[in-house]
């Protein structure tokens, strides 16, 4: 009978290693490979040639091959499992109960990201800090992000993104925060969700969990749904006594980079003095604010907040100003929802530089039964808002009712871009907004290059 390795084995052996891989194309020299199924790929299958190439361990679940390569002079360094993504999570979950650290995990619609990058910016100035890389933060991005976590590491930020119910709730057991924080609750994921009510159960999951294990969440003045769900627990509510004034300022520097387009940029003024931020759009308030806040409860100092805010710039193209040859660009092209779709359009329509302005848009995905409506609600807000020009892609855009006199739309990137080539927009300033499938940030490499 084939003997399957325990937990506490296997962790001895993923500290013997130097992190951990689950793509064979990014294997490092004493790696912990981790062999993953996909829908089109199965990572058993490359367990020996993973240790030929440097691995130190690998953590597999076909016992068929592993039977098969028993007599391989590799075959100590294998570790059996019944599932390696189940494994991986319990090892997650038993390396952080062994750091025994704080971590702050946070969630929401819009803005999860932003906030992240922010939190790590301002709670680094203290803390030897270690957050989540991009958006790994689903059922395998959390734990990977756990396990980059070190005997050296003071304080831990995961964030959790979540596409139906439960899933939440499943992060939490993972990774145990301590401390949460919601951005908010917006239409993102509806079909998953089954509707916004939906989202604020899926989210609301974090609370939940901290309620539970006497955790503290972190809540804006301003979300009474929050404020109404927390009042039972322990809870530090932001935006309350720091009297914040909102007020856009032309970034004069940036206007000088050949790389970076003039844009207002947000700048904040609290009780403790003015914050001039690089991030474009006044959506951004509430990051900003819980970045400050938060950092504050930790003891961070305002003159070290204020520093790390001031020199954060906007990267992976989510709300990025660029300048490329006569374009000023907003590149939002991570992400879009219903939600923050009529925020990025109601900004660029009141600041987004000078001169004449255009919208290029792609599909916002996962709505369901919303979809069409959605879109529709899109299309009319972005033509009463008067752009000279309104550039549409993708199936859901392409069934919408919109003005040809000064909207163009296409069923597909593809024939947006083969457009946009031989029609170069003459617009200043241009947004660029999708979902993330819609992948418009390739535009830069075609349409809109330096």
């Amino acid at each position: 009978m084939i003997k399957r390795a325990e937990l506490p084995h296997i962790y001895e052996c993923f500290l013997q290693s130097s992190e951990v891989c689950t793509d064979t194309r990014k294997l490092t020299e004493g790696c912990f490979f981790v062999a993953l199924k996909g829908d089109n790929f199965d990572g058993n299958t490359f367990a020996v040639s993973a240790l030929e190439a440097g691995a130190a361990f690998v953590l597999m679940d076909d016992a068929k091959l592993y039977a098969e390569i028993s007599s391989n002079p590799y075959f100590e360094r294998l570790l059996l499992v019944k599932d390696t993504l189940k494994s991986l999570q319990d090892l997650a979950t038993y390396h952080r109960e062994k750091l025994d650290l704080p971590i702050l995990a946070l969630t929401g619609s819009n803005g999860k990201t932003t906030t992240k990058e922010l939190l790590h910016a301002t709670l680094s100035q203290k803390f030897n800090c270690l957050a989540t890389i991009g958006n790994l933060n689903n059922h395998i991005g959390v734990p990977l992000t756990l396990l980059r976590m070190t005997q050296n590491t003071e304080l831990g930020i995961v964030e959790m993104g979540a596409n139906h119910q439960g899933e939440i709730a499943f992060l939490c057991k993972i990774a145990k925060p301590n401390y949460g924080y919601i951005t908010n609750f917006g239409k993102a994921h509806l079909e998953g969700f089954g509707g916004v009510e939906g989202v604020i159960k899926g989210k609301s999951e974090l609370i939940d969990y901290l309620n539970q294990t006497n955790g503290r969440m972190f809540v804006q003045s301003t979300d009474h749904e929050q404020i109404q769900r927390t009042k039972d627990m322990p809870c530090t509510v932001l935006n309350v006594n720091q009297h914040w004034a909102i007020y856009s300022e032309h970034s004069a520097t940036q206007a000088h980079s050949q790389s970076t387009a003039s844009q207002d940029t947000l700048a904040l003024s609290g009780t403790l003095g003015a914050i001039h931020t690089q991030l474009i759009g006044n959506y951004n308030t509430p990051n900003v604010i819980a970045a400050v806040e938060i950092a504050q409860y930790f003891d961070v100092s305002w003159e070290k907040i204020k520093s790390a805010l001031e020199q954060y710039t906007p990267r992976m193209n989510r709300s990025q100003g660029m300048k490329r040859g006569s374009y000023n660009l907003i590149m939002d092209a991570y992400n879009a929802n219903p939600s923050s779709m009529q925020l990025a359009l109601d900004h660029f329509a009141q600041t987004g530089g000078s001169g004449s302005k255009a919208v290029i848009l792609g599909d916002m995905f996962e709505l369901g039964q919303e979809a069409a409506l959605e879109h529709q609600t899109i299309v009319n807000q972005a033509e009463l808002l008067d752009f000279d020009e309104i550039y549409l892609a993708g199936v859901n855009f392409s069934q919408t009712k919109f003005n040809p006199a000064k909207t163009t739309c296409f069923k597909d990137y593809n024939s947006l871009e083969q457009y946009l080539l031989s029609h170069p927009p003459k617009h200043t300033s241009i947004l660029v907004k999708g979902s993330r499938g819609m992948a418009l940030e390739r535009l830069l490499n075609t349409v809109f290059t330096e």
